[in-house]
């Protein structure tokens, strides 16, 4: 089997890549048995996606890495013959930056899908498996979402990813193609771009510095960490039901000050790092998925537990700094 994996360089589809390719003929912390023939990488290579993501696997023979925009026509059709299987991730993902800038989130979410679907098409590709978020459902008081609630992006960003989702299953409905759509809760672990709040506070309390607190800290989010958000993506693929949505959460709710205290304690910081700021517009009060489907139908579980994933993700930060410092010193995107 053969995978074309977009976004393979950024924070969860280099997990993925590194999971792939990690275990050869087996399992390892529940990873379905995958022995891939090939995964290619295809990456633009903004700012947040990074080739140091793939130096765990670079020497893997099976590994090929391909700079490329997927909205870039020429290119997709160039790559996507020969793959059994494509695993969607390339996107942009920051909600803060699609305020400012709502137009590369539109093409690059939207055209770029669209773009990818066309190729799958022409080429007659096995399964397409479209990663999304639970951002697309909005923001809900209490409860939690299922597969079939109604989307209600807020953001230019979540607005993008409803457009993609709603395009890969029409070509399921319209063209019969074996389309998968994932939707996660937010993730976590290492290689994750510190624009993100956990490596930025992580990375700036490691520092010596500040960290940022967005209104009155009561934003609530679900915390999945990216190992297992990947085991959910590659039951999905080798399992799932052509045209469904499943979701992929880590079943622990936090407010963000209660994120913001597990991070100083693991810190060893104060809470006088913390640095009140007015609350992002239109920022979603909580997220909430319901997980039962999958694990009902392809018996899924989240297996790390959040504090353990917190700890470990700590380390890693402290354990590398020469991954994330020229990051952080680089200019602005």
């Amino acid at each position: 089997m053969r995978f074309l994996v977009t976004g393979g360089a950024g924070f969860i589809g280099s997990e993925f890549v590194r999971m792939l390719l990690g275990v050869p003929g087996g399992t390892a912390s529940g990873v379905p048995a995958v022995d891939p023939a090939g995964v290619t990488v295809l990456d633009k290579l903004t700012y947040s996606g990074n080739l140091a993501n793939l130096d765990p696997v670079r020497d893997d023979p099976r590994l090929r890495f391909v700079h490329g925009d997927i909205c870039d026509p020429t290119v997709v059709d160039e790559v996507v013959p020969g793959h059994d299987v494509i695993v969607h991730f390339a996107a942009e993902s920051h909600v803060d930056r699609s305020i400012v800038g709502p137009a590369p989130f539109v093409t690059t979410n939207v055209l770029g899908t669209q773009t990818l679907l066309d190729a799958a098409l022409r080429h007659g590709t096995g399964r397409f498996v479209h990663i999304s978020t639970d951002e697309v459902y909005g923001s809900i008081d209490e409860g939690s979402w299922t597969e079939t609630w109604p989307l209600a992006p807020t953001s230019p960003y979540s607005a993008s990813k409803a457009g993609s989702d709603l395009l890969a299953l029409a070509y399921h409905r319209t063209h019969g193609m074996d389309v998968v759509v994932t939707r996660c809760s937010n993730n976590y672990g290492p290689y994750q771009f510190p624009e993100k709040v956990i490596p930025l506070f992580v990375t700036n309390l490691l520092d010596g510095g500040t960290v940022p607190l967005y209104g009155d800290g009561g934003n609530i989010r679900d915390w999945l960490h990216v190992h297992d958000h990947c085991r959910g993506i590659a039951l999905v693929a080798q399992k799932g039901r052509g045209g469904e949505v499943y979701h992929i959460g880590g079943g622990t709710e936090l407010t963000n000050t209660e994120l913001t205290g597990l991070l100083l304690d693991a810190c060893g910081a104060d809470w006088d790092r913390v640095v009140p700021v007015a609350d992002r517009k239109g920022h979603d009060r909580r997220y909430s998925l319901d997980i039962t489907k999958i694990k009902q139908e392809l018996g899924y579980a989240p297996s790390i537990d959040l504090a353990d994933g917190l700890a470990q993700t700590v380390q890693w930060y402290r354990e590398n700094r020469a991954w994330w410092e020229p990051l952080k010193a680089a200019p602005a995107a």
